[in-house]
């Protein structure tokens, strides 16, 4: 474990934190809170820390440890602009630089296209077609079948009357997975993710899906058991050695209720879901980061996997130990070639803000404990996505696009990047040693040897 530099607290004894880092996604998410996690945890520790942004008014881009920020929309972009984008970010840094993309859609992109990618963004190297077959609701089931991993009873359909009788056969209620989330298209988006209880709903969403289905399986609660069984695993196999650092919580609600993200979390061990998820990751070869959803099925007592993303995971900030370290410290430091630490677990919650009220709200008439104890995690939690003493700015830009939201219902956020532009520059709040950097200047001209890793 690294120890703490007595003149800078923030930073480890040891830790060469002069590379830059990008934080990368293709996503079209003003409001995803695993991007800011990764600014704020690699700035704290003096990591010149750059993004992808929608715009200016995305929260992350209003970090005080942001650098600086591209503004680019590459939802629909085509893999030759992403990949001319990504060389026109490279040329503008000049220097080894650590990518961590932080939806499925760029860590993909990644893998499948690492030989094109400029020679100076580092990533992980995991075989090409494992991150998309990961990622892919149909894909990950065939895969965790090849290596033994319990999984719920799953089916693609591509036709409704194929929907119907999958349905007629496991029953009521169902899961619903978009089976490649990463192209979901349409206003409003289709959820990746539904737990549906008629046909009537399991219609609606197959008509608006676009793509096939992936149909599964509901695991049934078990009375006392629930508040255990929704689980999640967030690790890192490294590129140059055998080593996983990986850590498993509970998953107290999830947004929307049942089936989305991590509302509120908590740290739990639990090594018999570990060692599945290490198994699983080298069985197959992966490299890199990686967010898994688990479920215990009380029926037969197995733990089974829901979902996995070849990245970090949105509420990788809960693993953050004693000494400040998490798996996006993890990530940099791999890449740069400087030794894992171990993360020390500790008693620790992460909540959503923006989310997590509306589970609760929405769950008030279950039984359970009194409403204001179900939110007590907003002033209680140890980590949470958005509000941070020392970096405020994005919880205000957070309260004023979900307030705008409500406000509008679906009328778009004004001043964003129109798509189809390359990236483009700002300056964003943090400033280097010598002062900020100006709006296409060259930053990092000066030599840095750094022994990274392509994909």
């Amino acid at each position: 474990m690294f120890a703490r530099e007595e003149d800078n607290p923030t930073t480890p004894v040891g830790m060469d934190t002069s590379s830059p880092a990008l934080v990368f996604k293709l996503d079209d998410n003003p409001l995803h809170h695993g991007g800011l996690g990764v600014i704020r945890s690699l700035g704290r520790l003096g990591v010149p820390v750059y993004a992808v942004c929608e715009s200016r008014f995305v929260p992350a881009a209003g970090s005080r440890y942001l650098r600086g920020y591209w503004r680019w929309r590459a939802t629909t972009a085509s893999t030759e602009e992403v990949l001319d984008g990504l060389g026109r970010i490279a040329r503008h840094l000049g220097r080894p630089t650590v990518v961590i993309p932080t939806d499925d859609a760029g860590a993909i992109l990644l893998a499948e296209h690492s030989e094109r990618v400029p020679p100076e963004l580092l990533f992980p190297g995991s075989p090409g077609g494992l991150p998309r077959r990961m990622a892919g609701k149909d894909s990950l089931s065939e895969l965790c079948a090849q290596h033994g991993i319990p999984t719920p009873v799953t089916e693609t359909v591509a036709t409704w009357s194929a929907a119907r009788s999958f349905a007629a056969e496991v029953g009521w209620p169902l899961v619903v997975k978009l089976t490649m989330p990463w192209r979901a298209r349409g206003r409003p988006r289709p959820p990746s993710t539904s737990v549906v209880s008629d046909l009537d709903r399991l219609r609606e969403l197959f008509e608006r899906a676009g793509q096939p289905l992936l149909l599964q399986e509901f695991l049934p609660d078990s009375g006392h058991e629930r508040s255990a069984r929704d689980w999640f695993f967030h690790g890192y196999r490294g590129v140059h050695t055998d080593e996983v650092v990986g850590c498993t919580g509970v998953k107290e609600r999830s947004y929307p209720s049942g089936a989305g993200l991590t509302s509120c979390g908590r740290w739990a061990s639990n090594p018999e879901l570990a060692r599945s998820a290490v198994a699983l990751l080298r069985d197959t070869g992966y490299r890199g980061p990686v967010d898994m959803d688990w479920r215990r099925d009380p029926r037969d007592g197995r733990y089974k996997l829901l979902d996995c993303n070849p990245r970090l995971g949105a509420q990788f900030r809960l693993f953050s130990d004693e000494s400040g370290l998490d798996l996006a410290t993890v990530t940099y430091l791999d890449l740069t070639g400087q030794p894992l630490p171990r993360l020390e677990g500790t008693d620790r919650r992460f909540v959503v803000e923006n989310y997590d009220p509306l589970v609760v709200l929405a769950d008030r008439g279950v039984d359970g404990p009194p409403l204001r104890e179900r939110l007590s995690p907003l002033w209680r939690a140890e980590e949470r996505a958005w509000f941070a003493r020392d970096d405020l700015v994005p919880f205000g830009l957070m309260c004023l696009r979900m307030g705008w939201r409500a406000l509008t219902r679906r009328v778009p956020f004004p001043s964003r990047q129109p798509r189809g532009r390359p990236p483009r520059f700002r300056r964003a709040r943090a400033v280097t040693p010598g002062g900020p950097v100006a709006s296409g200047q060259r930053v990092g001209q000066e030599e840095h040897r750094v022994e990274g890793v392509r994909g």
